[in-house]
């Protein structure tokens, strides 16, 4: 396997440099010209401020000003942080050893870098506060789903263990509340064929041969609200959320399913419902059988009201901690 070259500038917040390839041919006179056309939403302005603070770079140090258009060439940036709204909430290690990293992860926290969340993500966060640069996540939670989550320690394990999630070879189990119905016959297997588009912001069921399906299972029901175990023998983007709106009873805090409502960034009440609460699997460096789980529970499930008014918190960021010694589950 082609190993990935070492960028020149080192990780700044827990962020790996862009690289941008120059192309073989263009117009373009000097780097900067070319960088003023390949990142038009980027001001010119503040492409002449980065190159005379040399913060641009290439193999040989800083770009100047007027440095030549070299074709297939390559530099490195930092991109501008956006501003952030801070997560309050802890992430809580469950499990570290050399290969594996594994986390609670707080409701609204991303578990990777993307649009208006950059350093206010879990895998930022980690790479940081835990100084494991090489960090990188096995699988993704959305940034509404609390619960456990799985990162990858060094560079030449990842593969073995993305393909674990890739290859359904991890058995997951996630708890949810959702309105109790009592007409609803559970426990029972939803199928159906879900798409997401890039760019749109929920997916959707669509007719055709399934590609998601999810064993729901009731646990237990009180005050017109159940606690459900949900059973995913996929993994497609919003799939448990979308199966349990299909059922008619879409999960505490949904704020895309059945009706897309928008939330402001720092709005921290009412949590969507829904944790990664298993992960189980056979090591694939071992051979050993894993089983790790949550710590957490769900909010409204204790308390409907305190889950609405949201839990006490303070406006800087949330930290990484390490979880107490449990006793497993069977």
């Amino acid at each position: 396997m082609r190993r990935k070259r070492k960028a020149p500038l080192p990780q700044r917040h827990g962020l790996d440099p862009v690289r941008l390839r120059l192309p073989a041919e263009g117009p373009w006179a000097t780097i900067r010209d070319h960088l003023v056309d390949r990142l038009p939403r980027v001001p010119a302005q503040r492409i002449d401020m980065m190159l005379r603070e040399e913060r641009i770079v290439d193999l040989n140090g800083p770009v100047a000003v007027d440095a030549p258009f070299v074709p297939n060439s390559c530099v490195w940036f930092h991109r501008d942080l956006p501003d952030e709204v801070p997560v309050p909430f802890d992430l809580t290690v469950v499990h570290r050893d050399d290969d594996l990293l594994v986390v609670d992860k707080p409701h609204f926290l991303a578990t990777i870098p993307r649009g208006k969340h950059v350093v206010e993500t879990a895998l930022v966060r980690l790479r940081r506060d835990l100084d494991l640069p090489d960090l990188v996540p096995a699988h993704r939670l959305d940034r509404a789903t609390a619960g456990l989550l799985m990162f990858v320690v060094r560079p030449e394990r990842r593969r073995a263990y993305q393909l674990l999630f890739r290859d359904r070879l991890v058995h997951k189990e996630y708890e949810a509340i959702a309105p109790h119905s009592p007409d609803l016959a559970l426990p029972c297997t939803v199928r159906s064929r879900i798409v997401k588009e890039r760019g749109v912001i929920t997916a959707q069921e669509v007719p055709g041969p399934p590609n998601a399906e999810t064993l729901v299972e009731l646990v237990e029901h009180r005050d017109g609200l159940g606690r459900y175990r949900l059973l995913p023998a996929t993994g497609r983007t919003h799939q448990l959320r979308l199966h349990m709106s299909r059922l008619g009873v879409p999960i505490l805090g949904d704020d895309f399913y059945p009706v897309l409502t928008e939330r402001p960034l720092n709005d921290f009440t009412r949590p969507l419902q829904l944790l990664a609460k298993v992960l189980e699997f056979t090591d694939p460096v071992s051979g050993q059988r894993r089983r790790f789980h949550s710590g957490a529970s769900l909010l409204a499930w204790t308390s409907r009201e305190a889950w609405e008014r949201g839990p006490a918190f303070s406006a800087a960021p949330g930290r990484v901690r390490t979880a107490p010694p449990a006793t497993p589950t069977p």
